[in-house]
């Protein structure tokens, strides 16, 4: 009865995790599933990649955190977004180790530990250019120093890459050079600095830990070259109606596309509510090319007509033979040819924001549970 049908193959993110762990030159591979899962769902995710091998988990969020410790009771997780103050306790109960980026951080963490008498783990976070979270480079050289490190033990040392996916941006190597820097300051701590595309970097910055999220769920690391990675999720949409419409007709709010010639137009059962960006949307006239959604039927694509509306989509299906296409028939919306970084590409976004969007109405289905 769902607009949209969202299939998840555990067992191609599972063969992902290990192509990533293979990768690593020897450095423990984590998993990043903030975001639940990039949108692929905490409660599956976790357990199939846990029996792929993976320990180790990283989350934005507490709230993230406790669905992770409900089915990886003995996993390592790590909450990326610091510690909110007068939370210590709740790490505590759930065995989470929170991401300390500022010195308030790490005192509020230390003098927790402190008061109970136990030295729990925390990561530190220096940030070595994103100018976001994490002490400064300057912070970071000083922390050999600080008396209230005795208090926990830190775990990891991390920071994290600005742009990866340019091989050769020169910001990469004064990154590394940085981290290398803090890193020399806590002998003997474990530090992790790549992501999914830094693992893939020829100078091989895998350090102890490597923290892959986008490439496990088939988004390509490595721009420049093919994609490593097996597609993971696959997304079909319902067909509600077909229509043709006149020459001159206009299809979609605010008339911004225009048939030249009688077009068919097929409307389809999802929209923006269901995290498909609005900004897909083809607003031009017929046969333009344009830098907008598109959909597969019978194998062939077809593009998007008009603007993307709450719950539905219009597409433009007069090349599709009449025998090829009928009334409750399901298109790809990803999958195949449409990849998660086109379809990214064409709605002028990337296929984080895609991934990470996929909305609670689709009826979802999951193969590779064994994987």
């Amino acid at each position: 009865m769902a607009g949209g049908l969202l299939h998840i193959d555990l067992a191609a993110l599972a063969s992902n995790w290990r192509t990533l762990r293979d990768n690593a030159g020897g450095a423990e591979a984590s998993a990043v599933v903030k975001a639940d899962a990039y949108g692929t769902g905490i409660e599956q995710a976790v357990p199939a990649l846990h029996r792929a091998g993976c320990r180790t988990f990283f989350v934005a969020h507490v709230s993230e955190a406790i669905r992770v410790r409900t089915v990886a009771p003995d996993a390592t997780i790590y909450v990326l977004n610091g510690l909110f103050p007068g939370t210590c306790a709740t790490y505590v109960e759930h065995n989470l180790r929170p991401v300390l980026g500022s010195f308030e951080e790490i005192e509020e963490w230390a003098s927790f530990c402190r008061s109970q008498g136990q030295k729990r783990e925390a990561a530190i976070h220096v940030d070595t250019g994103m100018n976001r979270l994490g002490l400064t480079v300057e912070q970071g050289l000083t922390l050999k120093g600080r008396n209230d490190l005795k208090d926990f033990e830190t775990a990891l040392l991390m920071s994290h890459f600005v742009s990866a996916e340019e091989s050769d941006n020169p910001l990469n190597i004064r990154q590394i050079d940085a981290f290398n820097a803090v890193r020399e300051t806590l002998p003997g701590v474990r530090a992790s600095l790549a992501n999914s595309s830094g693992i893939f970097l020829k100078e091989k910055p895998h350090f102890d830990l490597v923290r892959p999220g986008y490439a496990l769920y088939g988004g390509n690391p490595t721009p420049d070259r093919d994609n490593p990675m097996s597609a993971v999720a696959q997304l079909e949409a319902r067909i509600v109606q077909l229509r043709w419409v006149e020459e001159d007709d206009t299809v979609g709010y605010n008339a911004r596309w225009l048939a030249l010639g009688r077009r068919r137009i097929a409307t389809l059962s999802i929209g923006y509510a269901d995290g498909y960006p609005r900004s897909a949307s083809a607003r031009g006239k017929s046969g333009e090319e344009l830098l907008a959604g598109q959909v597969l039927v019978a194998g062939r694509p077809c593009p998007f007509a008009g603007n993307v509306s709450m719950d539905l989509i219009t597409v433009d299906v007069t090349d599709i033979p009449d025998n090829e296409i009928k009334r409750g028939d399901t298109v790809t919306m990803i999958g195949g040819a449409l990849t998660i970084d086109e379809v990214g590409r064409r709605a002028g976004t990337i296929g984080y924001e895609i991934l990470t969007s996929l909305g609670r109405r689709y009826a979802r289905s999951y193969t590779g549970t064994q994987g």
